[in-house]
């Protein structure tokens, strides 16, 4: 039987996006919050969550941090412009950003950083996973 590493590598990414979403759902009442105040002030058009398991990135304002052995994320806000301006993303791309992001009075964009690399990830912000 042949062991499949990219298989591995996709159960690992698919159980830590669960554990994620799972943590998430508590959060999302402050999370809204914070997102609605982005897009009101106009600091962005493209919002985008930073989430991570590291202590400290230098990527967008801290909003949520881990406390305890039971969180595993922290989230920062953070935008596409700061991505830009950072070197994250480059010219060329913010485009292609822009056209695939999704309507962000009806979804968070997230930056999933982890042990297994980088994902931009879109959740619902309301419905049926909200409890």
């Amino acid at each position: 039987m042949n062991h499949n590493p990219a298989s591995d590598h996709s159960r690992d990414l698919t159980a830590r996006l669960f554990q994620l979403k799972e943590e998430l759902k508590k959060l999302k009442p402050m999370l809204n919050k914070v997102w609605d105040e982005v897009l009101r002030s106009e600091v962005s058009k493209y919002p985008v969550f930073v989430v991570y398991q590291e202590d400290h990135i230098g990527i967008g304002l801290p909003v949520y941090q881990k406390v305890g052995l039971a969180k595993k994320w922290n989230i920062n806000i953070s935008t596409l412009e700061e991505f830009y301006v950072k070197g994250l993303i480059r010219k060329e791309k913010v485009d292609e950003f822009r056209r695939v992001y999704k309507d962000p009075e009806g979804w968070f964009a997230l930056l999933v950083l982890s042990s297994l690399g980088a994902q931009i990830i879109f959740l619902p912000r309301y419905g049926v996973d909200d409890n």
